[in-house]
């Protein structure tokens, strides 16, 4: 599951809203919509992303975060070291080799890591 497709689960349970409605509603196909959730697709597009927050009346910061989590949410992501160290080649490619054996907790572990390692630029 992707970043964008947790919010848009968590959105639709909180609401009572089922997949196939919130599907027929935006005009999309279940398969489609479940495929987005679930990672089977690449990124949702800036409308679609628009057309979500629409859907749920979201405002502001709510707004701004899934538009976030959208951008942050293709399955096969690709990273260009070109131009930067070797550490951040190497850095790369064990996060590309390994990822798939980290916990849950391991990878949000990491992640606030990066975060924090990101602010303190």
């Amino acid at each position: 599951m992707t970043p964008f497709g947790e919010k848009v689960r968590g959105l639709r349970a909180t609401r009572g809203v089922t997949l196939k409605e919130m599907a027929g509603d935006l005009q999309l196909s279940p398969a489609y919509l479940s495929s987005l959730e679930h990672g089977r697709r690449g990124r949702p597009s800036e409308a679609l992303v628009v057309q979500v927050c629409e859907y749920f009346n979201l405002i502001w910061d709510d707004f701004e975060e899934v538009k976030r989590l959208a951008a942050l949410s293709h399955p096969r992501a690709v990273v260009d070291t070109r131009g930067l160290s070797p550490a951040h080649t190497e850095l790369a490619n064990e996060l590309a080799e390994s990822v798939g054996d980290l916990t849950s907790e391991s990878a949000a572990e990491l992640l606030a890591r990066l975060r924090a390692a990101k602010r303190g630029r």
